[in-house]
């Protein structure tokens, strides 16, 4: 029976899946536009920092006042509307809420929000991926002795790549790589909220009308977001990562299949099983042709010859061996799609993808000469972006996470595009964020 139909069902039967959120910016207001189309989903309660702002973007997202009027969580089961609130801990504690929807963005915020909600008992669906990419297998193993599902969201293109691995391993095929799309030039590495737009490819005038925050898109553009993006899909789907960090080659979606193999059969990987970004924009910077900037893709090799002879008999676009394919999804809709995340959970009780394992990490890069004293303002900001690396070579070098380079001092000087260290900072090792990543980082030396 089908997601949907069973959904239908739970309406039906007034068994709504209960959903708190948590975050009503960009990603959840996306959730929230679509939540009221989803029948058997009720969400119970909203809380954000500033609930007025959450309030005018349910009414951007096309909510009537009347369905967010309830003031109480017991109000809103009883009269199907939603609570909206600033506090986070009364939508965790709320024993009729099912699943909560972290969509905060701050890694250190969430993995507390996230532990509390495991200890409450309740399902979690994080669209912050920071804290999947900053400890997302401590996550995991807690929500497991919990009882309950810790679950990657879909529309994010952590999860959707992980679908395509699903769907590749499961018909039998070997995954070669797995990855998604990005414009990317090298010297976009350096850049601010200032000058995001200008790179984007939006005017300012459309940014302000999606009410954008340029922070935010600018860790997109600085090469943070396909880090740690790349980071969670590794983690989750038992795949390699660059010695080096992400390469970014060139290429149509076309040119996948021959890029995403093996250096020693003519692509562009070290080796077998690995994450990697395809870039949209040629090495002059001009864009490239069916490009994948805003979708996900899995390469897949025939190891038989009958596979590869269905390839040619199919009129598979192949590499020129005949052996490498890809199958891909062109766009990605965020929180647009997390009904899918949902209802799985909600119903079925699977994750659309969880971290299993510390393979990939996401370090700390600064942007330009740091002094000591200077506060660092962590994901798309004006002082650090993020990079990825094995986790294997982070660890051991006591590399700074990206994940807790937001809002901590500098205790001494750090040049530019030089990795930052635990001992270039001073960290509150009483965070819920820091306890966790401690685990991870256990994990990795432990092998």
């Amino acid at each position: 029976m089908s997601l949907f139909h069973q959904l239908q069902l739970r309406e039906q039967n007034a068994q709504p899946i209960r959903v708190g959120v948590i975050g009503a910016g960009k990603f959840g207001t996306m959730f929230l536009a679509q939540a009221l189309r989803l029948p058997g989903v009720h969400v119970v309660g909203i809380a954000d920092l500033n609930p007025e702002q959450a309030r005018s973007n349910l009414r951007l997202a096309h909510w009537p006042d009347d369905r967010f009027g309830a003031g109480s969580v017991a109000a809103a089961i009883q009269s199907g509307a939603t609570f909206v609130c600033d506090e986070a801990a009364m939508l965790i504690a709320a024993p009729e809420i099912d699943i909560i929807v972290e969509c905060t963005g701050n890694p250190v915020v969430a993995v507390t929000h996230l532990t509390a909600a495991f200890a409450a008992g309740k399902h979690v669906i994080s669209a912050t991926v920071e804290a999947d990419a900053l400890c997302g297998a401590a996550l995991a193993r807690a929500a497991r002795q919990a009882g309950v599902i810790y679950s990657m969201a879909f529309g994010d293109q952590p999860a959707l790549v992980c679908d395509l691995v699903d769907w590749a391993r499961t018909c039998g095929f070997e995954v070669a790589a797995a990855g998604r799309g990005h414009k990317w030039r090298p010297e976009y590495r350096h850049s601010t909220p200032d000058t995001v737009w200008d790179h984007w490819g939006l005017t300012a005038e459309q940014a302000e009308r999606g009410r954008l925050n340029p922070k935010m898109f600018n860790s997109f553009l600085d090469g943070t977001k396909p880090a740690i993006e790349s980071s969670a899909i590794a983690n989750a789907c038992g795949l390699s990562v660059p010695a080096a960090g992400l390469a970014f080659p060139s290429g149509s979606i076309d040119d996948l299949p021959n890029l995403m193999r093996p250096e020693a059969e003519g692509g562009v990987l070290e080796g077998p099983g690995m994450v990697e970004v395809l870039n949209s924009l040629d090495a002059d910077g001009a864009p490239i042709d069916y490009d994948i900037r805003m979708g996900v893709w899995v390469c897949v090799q025939a190891v038989t010859e009958y596979q590869k002879t269905c390839f040619e008999e199919y009129k598979v676009t192949t590499d020129d061996s005949g052996r490498y394919m890809c199958a891909y999804k062109r766009w990605h809709l965020i929180g647009l799609e997390l009904g899918l995340s949902v209802a799985s959970v909600g119903i079925r009780g699977e994750a659309t993808g969880v971290a299993d394992a510390f393979r990939a990490d996401v370090v700390a890069v600064a942007k330009r000469d740091l002094d000591a004293g200077e506060r660092l303002d962590g994901e798309g900001g004006y002082t650090v972006a993020g990079q990825l690396r094995p986790s294997t070579v982070s660890v051991p070098m006591r590399a700074l996470p990206l994940g807790l380079a937001g809002d901590i001092t500098l205790t001494r000087p750090v040049a530019a595009d030089q990795i930052l260290t635990y001992d270039d900072v001073q960290l509150d090792e009483g965070l819920a964020a820091v306890r966790l990543r401690r685990e991870v980082e256990a994990m990795a030396a432990a092998g």
